[in-house]
C-alpha cells in the first residue's frame, strides 16, 4: 500500500533519480537497487516506481521549492551518483546541472555540488546536512 503521496513533484524526482543513474553510461545494480530504496523509503511500491519511470512525465517544470525539499532532492541524486563508489565526470556535470535548475546562484553551484558529493562519501545524512545548514 502506498504510505506516501504521489505528487507530480515526486514523480520528477524519481525520474531525475533514473536520468543521474544512467548518465555516466553505466547503469549499475546498485544504482538501480538504490533507486527502488528511495522509492521504498518514501513508501512507494515497486510497481509503482516501474509505472513512473516507464510513463515519464515532464520533469523541467517541477522544481523542489522548499530549501529542505532542494536538499533532500540533491542528497538523492547524489546517493544515487555514490552508489557504485565514483563520481564520473557526466554525473559531476549532471549534478551540477540540477543545483543551478532547483534556484542556486550560479557562483555557488559548483561548491554546493562539491559539499553534497563529500557528505555523501562522508555518511552524512539529509538531516546532518539539514543540520549544517541551520547552523551556518
Amino acid at each position: 500500500m502506498e504510505t506516501n503521496q504521489l505528487t507530480e513533484n515526486l514523480k520528477a524526482h524519481f525520474l531525475r533519480l533514473y536520468q543521474m543513474a544512467i548518465c555516466d553510461d553505466d547503469f549499475s545494480p546498485l544504482e538501480l537497487k538504490m533507486l527502488y530504496k528511495t522509492a521504498e523509503e518514501r513508501g512507494i511500491s515497486s510497481k509503482k516506481l516501474d509505472e513512473i519511470l516507464l510513463n515519464p512525465i515532464n520533469s523541467k517544470s517541477l522544481i523542489p521549492e522548499t530549501i529542505e525539499e532542494k536538499v533532500e532532492y540533491l542528497f538523492d541524486l547524489t546517493v544515487m551518483i555514490w552508489a557504485d563508489g565514483v563520481v564520473t565526470e557526466n554525473e559531476l556535470s549532471a549534478l551540477n546541472k540540477y543545483v543551478a535548475l532547483f534556484g542556486f546562484m550560479e557562483e555557488n553551484v559548483k561548491d554546493i555540488a562539491d559539499y553534497f558529493i563529500e557528505a555523501v562519501k562522508q555518511g552524512k545524512t539529509k538531516q546532518d546536512i539539514l543540520n549544517d545548514l541551520k547552523n551556518e
